[in-house]
Parts: structure tokens; C-alpha cells; sequence
């Protein structure tokens, strides 16, 4: 096998901040890569992102991976994260590949990236040929906003602030999430959706309810759904990062076929 290539990347975006990310492949990156996208509050090097980057180099796929604004090493804080600010960051990525001759995605996306994926695929779909969803947040940002009581939701608006807390996360988000709240209806995803899709989800996940994965795959119209379930899983699913990978490459081959 010979010897892979890492590049550190550094994107300036239009709008103001920098993505910090990396690709890494062989001699020199395909035509296509498999990319990362990773959920709130996380990173593009967790465990999840490393299996997939191994399984990825043991095949010999070009990979790439980058922080959204406002985490890991790309300028910007939670303060700052708005819905379209991460459909911004992923033209910003995809523009980016292109240049290097780049010009097909199968992606790869995470709780809200999962979600940021969705979306991409549904309004650019010139850009992505098949993609995987593990554990996807497809009703985010409702689900923040709908947790909250009348107090809490003025609150936030008022100050520009909410806490958002859990077992692995504590941190603030601003007002941009509860102002885009309405403009990504889950009823548009599920009639527009066109791209062979592989949904990964665990059924003890208690973030994001496992069942909005079957709902997608049965009410689409578009046939090439399947959804990988793991029964002890929760949210995270790191104890299957290793099978996960495996299957995402696998469902990836199958559609890239054409490409390899």
C-alpha cells in the first residue's frame, strides 16, 4: 500500500471567519472523496471520524474532513451558529475540492451534520452522488426550540443566549438558530429527497428519536433508503465506530462504482 497524504487545509469563507479541515488520499487525491461532516458541538477528528478515515485509506479513498465555524479549530463560537451558516460552510468545502478536481461527494454526516448534509444534498444535488447519515438530527433546529417553555424561549431571544447541557457538551448558543427555527421543513426533506441514502441510527438514542430515521426511509418517494439500526445503541454510537465505517464504505463502494 503506499504511503497516504495529509494536507492541512485552511479555508477563508466569504462571509467572514476561516474552516480549518484536512484531506488526506495516495499518490495524489480521486476524483471523489468521502467527507466527514461532523454534528453540533463536536469536531472533525473525533472517533467516529477516525474510523471512517482509516477504513477510507485501507481502501485507498481520498478523505476529507473539516470543522464548521464555531467548532474545533475553525475561527468562530456557538455564539455564532446558524442554520445556513453550515450550508454556507459546506459550499465553502465543496467549492474548495472542486478546485482540486474533486468534483463528486459521498458523504458522510453526523447528528446535525447529518442534518447540514440532508439539506446540501436536497438543494445542490449536482454535488452529491449518495451519502450516509449516522444518527441524524433531520428535525434540527425544531427540536431545540420545541424542548423549551414560553420563558425559556423569550429568554433566549431576549438575552442571545441558551445553555445548551449535556453529558458531553456545555455551552451557549446565540439567537441565530430560534430566527432560522421555521425554514427547514422536515416535510420538504422527506418529498424532495433524490440521492441513494444509508441512515445509521441506534435505538436507545435519546437525543434524537430513532424512528424519524424509519420515517424518512418510508415516506420518501425515492427507493434507494436503507437504514442500518443498532439496538444498544445511543446517540454517539462510538463502541460501533469500527462496524459503522465498515458499512459506510461498503454502502459507498456500491454507489461509486462508476467513479472508481
Amino acid at each position: 500500500m503506499s504511503l497516504r497524504q495529509h494536507e492541512a487545509i485552511s479555508l477563508p469563507v466569504p462571509a467572514g471567519g476561516t474552516l480549518r479541515g484536512h484531506l488526506s488520499y495516495g499518490a495524489e487525491p480521486g476524483r471523489w472523496t468521502v467527507l466527514y461532516v461532523h454534528g453540533f458541538g463536536s469536531v472533525r477528528d473525533g472517533e467516529k471520524a477516525m474510523a471512517l478515515e482509516a477504513d477510507c485509506a485501507r481502501r485507498g479513498y481520498t478523505f476529507a474532513a473539516f470543522d464548521f465555524r464555531g467548532h474545533g479549530e475553525s475561527t468562530g463560537t456557538m455564539l455564532d451558529l446558524r442554520c445556513s451558516a453550515l450550508l454556507q460552510d459546506l459550499h465553502v468545502i465543496t467549492d474548495y475540492l472542486e478546485t482540486r478536481g474533486i468534483d463528486r461527494l459521498y458523504p458522510v454526516g453526523s447528528s446535525m451534520g447529518g442534518w447540514a448534509t440532508a439539506w446540501f444534498g436536497l438543494r445542490l444535488p449536482e454535488r452529491i452522488r449518495a451519502c450516509v447519515l449516522v444518527s441524524p438530527a433531520l428535525t434540527f433546529p425544531c427540536s431545540i426550540w420545541n424542548r423549551l417553555g414560553d420563558a425559556e424561549r423569550l429568554a433566549w431571544r431576549r438575552t442571545g443566549r441558551l445553555r445548551v447541557l449535556n453529558d458531553w457538551l456545555d455551552t451557549e448558543i446565540g439567537p441565530g438558530l430560534s430566527e432560522e427555527v421555521n425554514e427547514y421543513p422536515l416535510e420538504q426533506l422527506f418529498k424532495g429527497w433524490r440521492k441513494p441514502l444509508l441512515i445509521i441510527h441506534g435505538m436507545k438514542d435519546d437525543i434524537v428519536p430513532y424512528q424519524q430515521s424509519v420515517d424518512l426511509a418510508e415516506r420518501a418517494a425515492y427507493p434507494e433508503i436503507e437504514v442500518l439500526l443498532y439496538k444498544n445503541g445511543d446517540h454517539r454510537l462510538v463502541e460501533f465506530k469500527d462496524e459503522m465505517a465498515e458499512a459506510a464504505c461498503q454502502f459507498i463502494s456500491h454507489w461509486a462504482q462508476g467513479d472508481i
